[in-house]
């Protein structure tokens, strides 16, 4: 999709201009979203030896199966919302990029720069959708909640996630480098992170201080009292070195929320952490006590209070 607006732009089919100076080089656009794509096509074979290991084992059609569907029923809804809305994200991030004092031109190293802030902005939403109750119970909470850790995970996202996550990269296109380039960086971002949904890659201990691997992304699932809040960097574990939020995976990992969800239906995984956040803004007897509950950390991750 954001390639697809590239192009358009470079053929002269959307009237708004490019951020970038000048013509920007199509290869390089081209070949990050080749690699996003390659990157989730490294999850496919993943998922499909996860599968035949399950089936081996008889649990494709228990608990585990019905939770594996309820993940991938959870991308409908926001894949839907994403390509309704994308066109006025896009809209939203040139006229930000219009007030740029100035526009850097598309070159590898100014790809590579944000690349690396990208992934910084990454950590910062990451960590807010974590420590913000309203974030946490709006839309977080839905990766979250299942309590197995498989390539399904990875589908399993809330389609509120598009109205605040997209935000946070604005700054970027403020400074000038291009929109496209800055939406397509976060599609790498996020594209490494499908294939760490998994336990069938153990640890490696020369990537995990450094990078976002399936040890350091299996940690960041649990709800282990040492692993909350822990490891929310997209490609690079520096920032969580920097912030001191990264945790080694040591003891066996506990995945799913805190107070744990037993249902499977896909509207209870979307709903019921909010639901528990309103019922709660209903009791406060203070407008105090409900901006506290906004946006104050999730007292057991589930909307309650701290």
């Amino acid at each position: 999709m954001v390639v697809a607006a590239y192009r358009a732009h470079v053929q002269g089919d959307d009237p708004a201009p490019l951020a970038g100076p000048g013509e920007p080089v199509p290869e390089l656009i081209t070949a990050l979203d080749l690699i996003a794509g390659g990157l989730l096509l490294l999850g496919l074979p993943i998922l499909l030896l996860e599968l035949w290991r399950l089936w081996r084992r008889g649990r494709l059609a228990g608990r585990r199966g019905r939770g594996m569907l309820t993940s991938t029923f959870c991308l409908l809804p926001a894949t839907l919302i994403e390509v309704l809305g994308f066109g006025a994200l896009l809209g939203l991030y040139y006229a930000v990029a219009e007030l740029a004092p100035w526009q850097r031109a598309n070159t590898w190293p100014t790809a590579l720069a944000c690349l690396v802030l990208v992934d910084f902005c990454y950590y910062v939403e990451h960590r807010l959708a974590h420590r913000v109750n309203l974030l946490w119970s709006l839309y977080h909470s839905v990766h979250h909640s299942a309590d197995h850790f498989d390539q399904t995970v990875a589908l399993r996202v809330s389609f509120m996630d598009f109205f605040f996550s997209p935000l946070i990269y604005l700054p970027l296109v403020a400074v000038g480098f291009d929109p496209i380039l800055v939406l397509v960086c976060l599609g790498l971002v996020l594209a490494w992170q499908q294939w760490l949904h998994t336990e069938l890659v153990g640890r490696l201990p020369l990537l995990d201080p450094w990078l976002n691997t399936p040890s350091n992304h299996r940690v960041h699932h649990g709800r282990n009292p040492e692993y909350v809040d822990t490891n929310y960097g997209g490609i690079l574990m520096i920032w969580d070195r920097i912030f001191s939020s990264y945790a080694a995976e040591r003891a066996p990992v506990d995945y799913g929320l805190v107070a744990p969800l037993t249902s499977r239906h896909p509207l209870a995984v979307h709903f019921h952490v909010f639901v528990k956040l309103f019922r709660r803004l209903r009791a406060a007897p203070s407008l105090r006590r409900r901006l506290r509950l906004l946006l104050g950390p999730p007292g057991d991750h589930e909307g309650a209070a701290p």
